[in-house]
């Protein structure tokens, strides 16, 4: 996520000034009060910032368009994910210091003093998440209340295995933010692909609860298992994830995915995805009203990749769904998990 011409987010005009005082109100709207002022040598700005909100993420682009120093002090009531799009960042936050490039992104933490000097062209993509927002996930994920802020590491490595990874969901969600169209407007996919970034945020990039995450969760018991596949069952179009799941069921992700894993075989999303397989087998294989395309009850049901879709649903029923529909149906159904 380099090339700042593919993840400006243009459609998402937020403002453009040359004026420091607009500057500065506008992007305080956003994220916090700040102070801004041009490095020595800068006489003017060219600011470009645009800006959407989702449900869990706000994401950003802004470049300054020239060098600056941007002093938020602590950030209190929001967390960030700084991405350089290009050019260089000298970053400081409590006692850590980086410099900020396009392999190295800035994690501050909200709670400690934080301010930056940015080069003149070192446009940065900013994911913003409102730290209750965080902080519930991570309750999620250990399945206990938190006793502590959340402290991060300020370096986000991109070059490594799990960098790359979370930049590869992020850059996933931003082009589809500039497309518009598909997998944007499934309100399902957007939740599911929000929930993986916040997730993989607290589980790749090292925190003070970092050690707590790595100890081995215990399975839930089968009757809560029971009761989220009652959830799947009963509910299989609702926009679920497993954080909802876990929330419903005042259990850890860690623990509800790994009581699946023992009891069922599979993860929670892959039942449901087996479920939603099944109910449109079903809908195909009736004619039922709304089955004349594959493709608009694959959607329907929450199925936005249809090479997926289809691969998933051959290895269920050992035929493509367009021979369901024409009445060719054979009746095999795989085990949930496989």
């Amino acid at each position: 996520m380099t090339d700042s011409r593919r993840s400006r987010l243009d459609n998402y005009a937020l403002i453009r000034t040359s004026d420091l005082d607009e500057a500065r109100e506008a992007v305080a709207r956003v994220f916090c009060p700040h102070r801004l002022d041009l490095d020595d040598g800068e006489k003017e700005l060219t600011v470009v910032h645009n800006s959407t909100s989702l449900d869990k993420l706000c994401v950003n682009y802004l470049d300054y368009g020239a060098a600056v120093h941007v002093e938020p002090g602590e950030l209190d009531s929001i967390f960030v994910v700084q991405i350089s799009v290009a050019g260089r960042s000298q970053v400081r936050c409590g006692t850590q210091e980086i410099v900020s490039t396009p392999s190295m992104a800035s994690v501050p933490t909200p709670t400690e003093y934080f301010d930056m000097h940015w080069e003149s062209g070192a446009p940065k993509l900013i994911v913003k998440v409102d730290r209750p927002v965080l902080e519930e996930a991570l309750e999620l994920l250990t399945g206990q209340a938190l006793v502590k802020p959340i402290r991060f590491r300020l370096g986000m490595d991109l070059t490594t295995a799990a960098g790359r990874s979370w930049i590869g969901l992020l850059s996933l969600l931003v082009a589809e933010l500039e497309r518009g169209d598909g997998l944007i407007r499934q309100r399902l996919a957007v939740a599911h692909l929000e929930d993986a970034l916040l997730t993989s945020l607290l589980l790749t990039q090292p925190h003070n609860y970092s050690d707590q995450l790595q100890a081995q969760d215990p399975p839930a018991p089968p009757k809560v298992v029971r009761s989220a596949i009652d959830l799947m069952e009963a509910h299989p179009k609702q926009a679920l994830t497993t954080d909802e799941l876990a929330r419903s069921l005042s259990v850890g992700v860690r623990t509800l995915q790994e009581g699946f894993r023992r009891y069922i075989g599979c993860s929670p999303m892959a039942y449901l995805r087996d479920v939603r397989l099944q109910r449109i087998h079903d809908v195909l294989s009736t004619g039922s009203p709304g089955a004349d395309s594959v493709t608009e009850v694959a959607l329907d049901w929450g199925f936005f990749h249809l090479g997926r879709f289809a691969a998933a649903y051959r290895a269920k029923f050992g035929e493509s769904p367009s021979q369901t529909l024409r009445g060719g149906s054979s009746g095999y159904c795989a085990p949930p998990g496989q």
